[in-house]
C-alpha cells in the first residue's frame, strides 16, 4: 500500500488503528529519534503496548525492550533504518511474528524527494527477509515522479495507491518581501504571543541570531539546528513540546514527525530550497485543525543566496534537480495568483475556486502593468544573443547586455554590438531579474536542462516577439500595509477565551506532572469544544473531540471541577 496523506491528515492512524486489531508485531521506520520518542509517548498514554528502539537507550533499557520483544509483549515497534539494516536483525524480525511493515516519511526514498536518505534505499532488503510480509510506504509530500520512485525503490507489489487532497483550508499563506526581518518577525510575534510558532531559518548562525533577538525583547524563544550539542538540542525541543518555550528558531533539522498539534503559526525567515519542504513545513502549523499563520519573507537576495549554494553541488542530476526546485520556489513566492491552487497544482491537484480567500493574493489581488515594451527588451535580447552567438547564455548575462555592463564575457563575444546592448537602462537588474522569472513563468522563455541553466525562447515567446502581442506584468510585491484586509480563517472554534487560558493552565499542570507535552493530555480542539460547551460533569463530556473513554476516565473530572469552579463567579456566553 502507499499512502500520499497531508501533514496532519492521519497517516499515523494508517498503521496504528490496525495494528490494534491484528496478532503480532507491527514495525515502522521512522527517520527521526524525536519522532519515535512522540508517537511512543502518545501511544503509552492511550494504553497502546509500543516502544521504540535507538540509540538513546543505554544497554539495560534496550535489553529490556529487546526481551519483551521476544516475548510478544507489543504491538508497535519504531526504528530507524539503519538498525533494522544490522546484521542479525532480520533473524530478530522473523522471530517475532512481524505482521505489517509501515516506512513512515517515504519520501526519503527518492533522489528526486527533498529530503533524500541513501539509508531508506536499503529498506527494499526486508523484503528478502520478510517475503510475505504486507508493506505500506506512507508520506505527506510527494509528486507524481517522487510516488513512482518510492514504489520502485521499496518494491512494492501492486500496491494500492491512496492520495488525499493536500488542501489545508485552515492555513493562510502569505509572502511579504524581506526588510529588517528581525523588526517583522518581532511586529508579527507580539500580536500572537500566548501562541506556539516555529521560526525556519537558511543557517545555524540565523537561528541562533533570531533566538537571541527574541529572547532579548521577553520572548520565549530557543534555537534548534545540528550545531547544537544533542542534549541541548532534546532540551530545547522538549521545552517547545511541553509549552515551556513558545518559538523554536530552527534550520530544516527540525519538526519532521514532530505532532505538537497546537503551533498556530510557520514564519520561513529565508527561502526554502524546493516546494515539498516549505509545503511540509508550513503544515506544521494547525494540526489540530484550528487556524494557523504561514508567512514566507522573500527577498531578491535569498535567490542569490540559494543559487551560491547550488554552485557546491557537484553531480550533475543532484544539480539539475536542484536548480528545478529553486525556480518552482521561486516561482511559487513571486506569483501573483493564489498561493493555495499554486500549491496544490504543483502536487498534481486542481483547487476548485478562483478565490481561496486565505492567501494575500486573494486578500489583496496585486497590481499589474501593461510590460509590452520591457518584455519586448528582454525577449528581443534573448534572441539576439542566441541567432548572433548560436548559442544559450544564463539570465545574468542577458541582464548585463540589457544593461550595458562592461564585462569580459561581452567583450570576448562581441555582444556589446548587438542591438539590445544598454537598451535597458530604466530598470535595475534586479527589476529585469524580476521580469526575466515572469516571462519563464508565463511560458514566453524556457530553462534550457542540463549543466548550465541557459534561457531559450519558447515557441510562444517567439509568437508574442514577432506579433509585438501586448504582455500584462505583475508589479512587485510591497511592503505589508498597515491595515490589512481580514483573511477568511477556516476551523477556528469560537469559545470563552478566558476559560480556556484556565483550561490550558490546568492541562500544563496535569502534563508537566506526568513530564508529557501537554497536548498528551488534551489537544487545543478538545479544550476549546469544553470552553464552548461548559461540560461541568463526566457524562456531559460526551462528544467532546479528542475525549476518549481513556481520557474521560483520567482527566474527566478533573476537567468538570475546574469548568464548575469557574462558572461559580463568570456566566456562560452563547454561541452561534
Amino acid at each position: 500500500m502507499f499512502a500520499l496523506l497531508p501533514t496532519g491528515g492521519g497517516k499515523s492512524l494508517c498503521f496504528q488503528l490496525p495494528a490494534l486489531v491484528r496478532d503480532g508485531l507491527t514495525v515502522v521506520v521512522s527517520p527521526l529519534i524525536a519522532l519515535m520518542k512522540d508517537q511512543v509517548d502518545q501511544l503509552q498514554a492511550s494504553g497502546v503496548a509500543a516502544t521504540f528502539l535507538n540509540s538513546t537507550l543505554d544497554a539495560a533499557e534496550a535489553r529490556s525492550r529487546l526481551s519483551g520483544l521476544h516475548r510478544g509483549e507489543y504491538r508497535l515497534l519504531y526504528a530507524a533504518p539503519e538498525r533494522l539494516m544490522l546484521d542479525g536483525w532480520s533473524e530478530n524480525l522473523k522471530k517475532w511474528n512481524v505482521t505489517a511493515l509501515a516506512i513512515d516519511e517515504a519520501h526519503c526514498v527518492s533522489e528526486w524527494g527533498h529530503d533524500f536518505r541513501p539509508e531508506y534505499r536499503q529498506l527494499a532488503k526486508l523484503r528478502a527477509a520478510l517475503p510475505d510480509v504486507p508493506v505500506m510506504a506512507l508520506t505527506a509530500t510527494a509528486t507524481e515522479r517522487v510516488r513512482a520512485d518510492i514504489i520502485t525503490h521499496l518494491k512494492l507489489r501492486d500496491p494500492e495507491v491512496f492520495v488525499a487532497s493536500f488542501n489545508r483550508p485552515n492555513l493562510t499563506y502569505r509572502v511579504v518581501p524581506k526588510d529588517q526581518p528581525a523588526k517583522q518577525i518581532i511586529d508579527f510575534v507580539r500580536k500572537r504571543e500566548s501562541e506556539s510558532g516555529i521560526i525556519y531559518c537558511a543557517s545555524r548562525a540565523t537561528a541562533e541570531r533570531v533566538a537571541e533577538a527574541l529572547a532579548g525583547r521577553g520572548f520565549s524563544a530557543k534555537p534548534y539546528h545540528a550545531g547544537l550539542e544533542a542534549t541541548e538540542r532534546a532540551r530545547n525541543q522538549d521545552a517547545f513540546l511541553r509549552d515551556d518555550t513558545r518559538i523554536i528558531c530552527a534550520t530544516i533539522a527540525f519538526g519532521m514527525g514532530i505532532n505538537k498539534p497546537n503551533v498556530r503559526w510557520v514564519i520561513h525567515h529565508d527561502l526554502p530550497k524546493n516546494i515539498e519542504g516549505y509545503y511540509q513545513e508550513t503544515g506544521r502549523a494547525g494540526r489540530d485543525g484550528l487556524p494557523g499563520d504561514c508567512l514566507l519573507l522573500f527577498s531578491a537576495g535569498d535567490i542569490a543566496k540559494q543559487t551560491h549554494f547550488l554552485d557546491e553541488i557537484t553531480n550533475p542530476q543532484e544539480l539539475q534537480i536542484a536548480r528545478a526546485q529553486l525556480r518552482q520556489i521561486v516561482h511559487y513566492a513571486e506569483n501573483a495568483s493564489c498561493r493555495r491552487a499554486e500549491l496544490l497544482e504543483y502536487f498534481g491537484e486542481k483547487f476548485p475556486l478562483d478565490n481561496c480567500g486565505a492567501c494575500d493574493n486573494c486578500a489583496e489581488p496585486r497590481e499589474t502593468y501593461d510590460g509590452t515594451i520591457v518584455a519586448q527588451k528582454f525577449l528581443s535580447c534573448v534572441y539576439r544573443i542566441a541567432q548572433n552567438s548560436r548559442f544559450g547564455v544564463g539570465a545574468n548575462h542577458i541582464i548585463e547586455v540589457l544593461t550595458g555592463a562592461d564585462t569580459e564575457k561581452i567583450r570576448r563575444w562581441g555582444h556589446e554590438s548587438l542591438t539590445t546592448y544598454g537598451i535597458g537602462h530604466e530598470l535595475s537588474r534586479p527589476a529585469w531579474s524580476a521580469v526575466g522569472r515572469e516571462l519563464i513563468r508565463l511560458g514566453y522563455v524556457a530553462v534550457a536542462e542540463g549543466e548550465f541553466a541557459t534561457l531559450e525562447l519558447t515557441e510562444e515567446g517567439m509568437n508574442v516577439l514577432r506579433a509585438r502581442t501586448p504582455i500584462t506584468l505583475t508589479k512587485p510585491m510591497d511592503l505589508p500595509k498597515a491595515k490589512r484586509t481580514t483573511t477568511r480563517r477556516e476551523g477556528d472554534i469560537a469559545c470563552d477565551e478566558i476559560l480556556f487560558a484556565r483550561l490550558r493552565a490546568l492541562r500544563k499542570e496535569l502534563a508537566d506532572d506526568r513530564k508529557v507535552p501537554a497536548y498528551i493530555v488534551f489537544g487545543d480542539t478538545t479544550l476549546r469544544a469544553m470552553a464552548r460547551h461548559y461540560p461541568e460533569q463526566v457524562d456531559e463530556m460526551e462528544g467532546i473531540p479528542g475525549m476518549g473513554e481513556k481520557k474521560r476516565a483520567e482527566f474527566g473530572e478533573i476537567f468538570a471541577a475546574e469548568i464548575a469552579d469557574y462558572l461559580k463567579t463568570n456566566s456562560r456566553m452563547a454561541f452561534e
